[in-house]
């Protein structure tokens, strides 16, 4: 189970709780936690929308339950850090879950009085948010003071993560930012069927439909992005794509193109001299990602030492659905377990 870090994310309007399934439940005590308990119903609200979509898909018993007993676990999780929150006595106050709600509103664009609307149009009472609020920047803080001292990133961790990604990297040059509209050959659909839809998107395009939209309805290429590609650089160009990039300014898409694969239409974003990233240019943002993968062992480390010095004691069901919660990855085990080795 990957375990979820309870930071305050900038730019991130938090959402109510899910509703729970329309399932009729008895309740009743699923864990306890020291003195806490974590009731069924409470599990149930928190995996709530996920269980829906895998009931929709068709996802057995098992696979259910295994949700659940992963969605009992992260409360445990919670339970736990509270108890820290309050034996460190880390409670936040008034005004810094004020400042914080006003720092999430302008994030996104919002007043506070906008977003206290917002969510009471998700049918969570504003109290409640501002609840969830308080707990969030408190559970940071007892985190930074738990984890904190014990991250140290070395200098040659960072260099090493640099070399992976940015050795290999062109001099110079030129890149392109670039969206793709691709209909594929398939058993049900031959190349003449294929091009005959991407012609038509193209009508639709020249007519003055955005190609994203277009993309967002036929490409199988990244189409909840409206086919965006991103930036490439033009030597890792496919022959095909590199001649139809040649030839078009910003702004321009490119002819229907027939490839043995598929139907191809290009648009040019934007077209710019290519710079080599330096280690110095990516060393801020190296360095904290590899301090978030230390965070993350370090807080398997912490919250194993807390579950072992709490009584921890799940019920019923969920003793027998924790057993299937088999996904906890060793940290050593990752691809970036390597760059502290």
């Amino acid at each position: 189970m990957r375990h979820m870090f309870p930071w305050i994310a900038a730019g991130v309007l938090l959402a109510a709780s899910p509703a729970s399934p329309d399932e009729i439940l008895v309740d009743g005590v699923a864990a306890q936690v020291g003195e806490d308990v974590v009731l069924f119903s409470e599990v149930i609200a928190m995996v709530a929308e996920g269980e829906k979509q895998m009931r929709a898909a068709g996802s057995r018993d098992d696979q259910i339950a295994k949700l659940r007993a992963q969605g009992l676990e992260r409360m445990i999780e919670e339970k736990l850090i509270r108890n820290e929150v309050k034996r460190m006595e880390l409670y936040a106050s008034d005004e810094e879950v004020d400042e914080t709600i006003a720092m999430i509103a302008r994030d996104n664009g919002l007043t506070p009085e906008q977003l206290e609307k917002s969510v009471s149009t998700n049918n969570m009472d504003f109290e409640d948010y501002r609840e969830q609020i308080k707990e969030k920047i408190e559970y940071q803080r007892v985190l930074q003071v738990a984890l904190i001292p014990q991250i140290e990133v070395e200098e040659t961790a960072v260099r090493r993560l640099y070399d992976q990604r940015f050795k290999d990297q062109p001099d110079g040059g030129d890149q392109v930012h670039l969206r793709q509209l691709l209909v594929p050959v398939s058993p049900d659909k031959d190349a003449d069927a294929a091009c005959a839809e991407v012609s038509a998107a193209a009508e639709r395009i020249a007519a003055g439909e955005t190609f994203e939209a277009a993309a967002f309805e036929v490409s199988v290429v990244a189409p909840e992005q409206g086919g965006d590609i991103g930036w490439l650089h033009a030597s890792s160009l496919a022959a095909w794509m590199a001649e139809l990039v040649a030839k078009l300014e910003p702004g321009e898409v490119s002819p229907v193109n027939r490839q043995p694969f598929g139907c191809n239409l290009l648009k040019l974003v934007e077209r710019r001299a290519f710079e080599p990233v330096s280690y110095e240019t990516a060393r801020p943002e190296l360095y904290s990602e590899i301090k978030q993968i230390m965070m993350e062992s370090e807080f398997m480390i912490w919250m194993e030492e807390l579950r072992k010095r709490t009584y921890i004691q799940r019920y019923g069901y969920f003793a027998d659905a924790a057993k299937l919660d088999t996904t906890a990855v060793d940290p050593a085990d990752s691809e970036q377990g390597a760059l502290f080795q």
